[in-house]
């Protein structure tokens, strides 16, 4: 079963992430991704730091599949963050 959706923390400026959480039954499962891999997702490079939180709402669909499934595949711990990255995408 895929994970669910969960709740968007927000936009980290000094890690350059957009931090959301996806739910494994009823366990919370940390997520985040890196602001190179929204653009590269989108094709855009001229994102402003205030519209991140946008651009992740755009992509979301895209983006918690792929958080899913880098999940079960990494047989991730609940302990640690899925954190993705631009290479994730090219899979």
């Amino acid at each position: 079963m895929p994970l669910q959706r969960g709740e968007v923390q927000g936009y980290d400026f000094n890690r350059m992430i957009v931090e959301f959480t996806m739910l494994n039954q009823s366990k919370v499962v940390p997520c985040a991704i890196s602001t190179a891999a929204m653009d590269d997702l989108e094709g855009s490079r001229d994102v402003r730091p205030d519209q991140r939180v946008d651009q992740f709402m755009r992509l979301r669909e895209v983006i918690e599949e792929r958080a899913s499934r880098k999940f079960f595949e990494e047989k991730a711990q609940a302990d640690r963050p899925v954190v993705l990255r631009a290479n994730d995408f090219s899979k």
